[in-house]
């Protein structure tokens, strides 16, 4: 059975369930953050998961990151699944501004997280500019 990991429960705000993936919003206000959480139990890296959920999860990463682009217009976009802290398969989609503390490198680490006010809200309206892709399975 998927259950979402407890260092992603405790560090996001609920956006949608995807035909693949739960969508979640990390919980950080510097940077508009979006993760993908495919709901198969056991998976680690996308070459668990079979042909068909590859192919799904290939399309609800490029709709999170269309939607990130029309509402944010962000010189970059940047798509990573690392987990080498939270081992459940899971995606960053991250929307970046040359003018973004980070900037040019990775978010992770440089400064302690500065949680959003409302998160509930940003992730809600994050929601309204998300476009799911079908489920073609």
């Amino acid at each position: 059975m998927f259950a979402l990991h407890p260092r992603l429960l405790a560090d996001t705000v609920p956006v949608a369930d995807w035909p693949l993936c739960r969508v979640v919003l990390m919980n950080e206000s510097a940077y508009p953050w979006l993760i993908l959480v495919p709901r198969r139990a056991g998976v680690s890296e996308i070459a668990d998961l079979d042909a068909a959920d590859r192919a799904v999860l290939a399309e609800e990463i490029a709709a999170a990151s269309s939607g990130l682009r029309a509402m944010l217009s962000p010189d970059r976009i940047n798509v990573a699944a690392l987990g080498n802290v939270v081992e459940q398969l899971h995606v960053h989609v991250i929307a970046r501004f040359a003018a973004d503390a980070a900037w040019p490198r990775p978010v992770w680490g440089l400064a302690p997280p500065v949680p959003y006010g409302d998160a509930g809200a940003r992730a809600a309206e994050i929601a309204a500019w998300l476009r799911p892709p079908a489920d073609t399975r």
